[in-house]
């Protein structure tokens, strides 16, 4: 089941006839309390979630979205005509899948849901916690230890960094980078991911050495036991 949330009508029953039409179940919704409401009684396999709407806007209900242990994996595409690279930072710190700019068309649409519930994380993987030299991932409660100290990361730094600890002393391009943990290319804006490096790294502290940098390539976690 997909749910839509897009107060403007026709957009709404576009989307809902388009996805209808590719063989999926869709319901649409007007407001973030009409989502909430009808996930307590089904959770959805993805949402997708206009920003700009009556009460509620649609970043406030991502962030309650992935808040709540229920549905914090559900897969989220943002729907918004802002198209600001800022603003597209904003919506996938806070744990989007996918950033969809208005107007667009309904093929595009269908190939992004398509996409985004392909890559959607197993559930089995969720439960996976990681140590390298003091710093520990707790993928299920999606806490970070430094020292034995918390520190606080932002949804995408949370993926970010449990995807180069997964991938310890493997080198991964930016391209790379972006692909698993934004989910796509987006439009070639791989310094997105040296800014979020940075910003790990100053979280990190004393660990933030356990990040190198692979000149001209990308990044990789290097410890060795």
């Amino acid at each position: 089941m997909i749910y839509c949330v897009e107060d403007e009508g026709n957009i709404r029953d576009l989307i809902v006839y388009a996805l209808k039409n590719s063989d999926f179940d869709v319901q649409g919704f007007a407001s973030g309390e009409e989502l909430f409401e009808a996930m307590r009684e089904k959770v959805p396999s993805l949402v997708l979630l206009d920003i700009m709407l009556p009460g509620e806007d649609g970043l406030s209900i991502l962030s309650r979205i992935r808040e709540n242990p229920t549905t914090e994996d559900i897969p989220v595409i943002m729907l918004t005509a802002k198209s600001s690279e800022l603003d597209k930072i904003v919506g996938l710190d806070k744990g989007a899948d996918d950033y969809i700019v208005k107007p667009f068309s309904v093929l595009e649409l269908v190939a992004r849901v398509k996409a985004v519930l392909r890559r959607a994380r197993p559930k089995e993987e969720s439960g996976r916690s990681i140590a390298i030299d003091g710093v520990v991932i707790d993928n299920k409660k999606r806490t970070v230890l430094v020292n034995g100290e918390p520190i606080t990361l932002t949804y995408k730094e949370f993926e970010l960094l449990y995807y180069l600890f997964r991938n310890k002393n493997i080198v991964l391009n930016r391209e790379t980078i972006m692909a698993q943990v934004w989910g796509y290319d987006f439009e070639g804006e791989s310094r997105t991911v040296d800014v979020h490096i940075a910003s790990l790294r100053h979280k990190l502290k004393d660990k933030a050495s356990l990040i190198e940098t692979v000149r001209n390539i990308g990044y990789k976690v290097g410890y060795k036991e």
